[in-house]
């Protein structure tokens, strides 16, 4: 019978709207007021919002059009994503002095095993305000933290407290906290998951604690099994330094809706140079290219396409992207192409984890 590992300990750094957060550091006339980071009054959709526009209900993903309904003094700020890299380096940096077990999930967020750390301190909660004060310190930022025996537990409780917080959920309120947490704040459970648990009447973890894995199976195939342990508080991943890269993409959104193919291929052919120089930059190649369309009514679309050998040249990119182009007729003008190369020729490193048992 699965159990609960309660030796690890692992620590999840989030920082706190951290491209809006940049942007108000770098420019002191933005500080407490609502920004969005990405998209336009007109175009475009938000990549990231400031405290201050996500008490206007703006949020990441949603149009700027709509943004700006929701919030019509929201200030908006085009992306520096070399600035973002430069901050998330020197943050990371700071891990690092703790930790080498650190896995990155984005610019903005990390796991850190800290079982064994550098600083030999046997408390992970001790260990994470220290991280956080000195990211506030030598960067100017701010982040919130989750402490607990893996990565799921850890990950859903780093949001608990934001922003500038931290919660720990030691090895004895696993469960309690798994069965008292909405289903809609478990990690992995999206919205079209939500309304489905919700129809079957699970509403809280201790809810779907209840099912049995049969059950879960038949409703949800392979995500079951995956939900009947996490409720559990089993979630034995490891943190892997060495994350393994799936895909490589890049895209672009258009001021003027494209409604020719021919004025497609151009963008597609500026977007395939982009792509080319992501992949040769981290000398990646991959078999399956995709197309991805996204019409002036927001649906979106993508057509793929695998090949029998590793490409990386923005000819041969461009060569199988324009037969996707072709694949089909177009069911309305677009607003964004882009690209993206997975089935790549990266392996999988294996990383050893000695675990010793610390108090929490």
């Amino acid at each position: 019978m699965l159990e609960i590992n309660s030796n690890r300990k692992i620590i999840h750094i989030d920082m706190d709207a951290f491209y809006a957060s940049v942007e108000q550091m770098d420019n002191p006339e933005l500080r407490g007021k609502p920004i969005a980071v990405g998209g336009s009054e007109n175009r475009g959709v938000v990549a990231a919002a400031s405290y201050e526009a996500r008490k206007f209900g703006v949020r990441s993903a949603i149009s700027g059009v709509m943004a700006k309904k929701n919030c019509p003094d929201l200030i908006f700020v085009r992306p520096r994503f070399d600035r973002y890299k430069e901050i998330s380096k020197k943050i990371h940096a700071i891990f690092h002095d703790y930790t080498d077990l650190v896995e990155p999930l984005s610019l903005d967020e990390a796991y850190l095993d800290v079982t064994q750390n550098k600083k030999g301190n046997p408390s992970a909660t001790l260990l994470a305000k220290e991280i956080r004060t000195r990211i506030l310190n030598e960067v100017g930022l701010t982040a919130s933290a989750g402490i607990s025996v893996n990565k799921f537990v850890a990950k859903i409780a780093s949001d608990y407290n934001k922003p500038n917080g931290q919660k720990t959920v030691n090895p004895d309120e696993v469960l309690p906290f798994l069965e008292e947490l909405p289903i809609r704040k478990f990690y992995g459970v999206g919205k079209v998951t939500t309304e489905k648990m919700y129809q079957l009447g699970i509403f809280t973890g201790l809810e779907l604690k209840s099912k049995s894995l049969e059950f879960l199976s038949t409703h949800f195939g392979k995500s079951g099994a995956f939900y009947y342990h996490v409720v559990r508080g089993i979630h034995n991943s490891e943190v892997k330094p060495d994350r393994i890269t799936k895909s490589v993409a890049a895209e672009h959104t258009f001021d003027t809706n494209l409604s020719s193919e021919i004025f497609m291929l151009e963008q597609l052919e500026k977007i395939a140079t982009s792509l080319e120089r992501r992949l040769k930059k981290q000398n990646i190649a991959g078999k399956t290219v995709t197309l991805k369309i996204k019409y002036s009514d927001f649906s979106q679309q993508t057509r793929s396409k695998t090949v029998p050998y590793f490409i990386a040249d923005k000819g041969l990119i461009l060569e199988n992207v324009k037969e996707l182009l072709y694949q089909e007729r177009m069911k309305d003008s677009v607003r964004l192409l882009g690209i993206s190369l997975s089935n790549l020729n990266t392996e999988q490193k294996k990383t050893v984890v000695v675990q010793l048992q610390f108090a929490f």
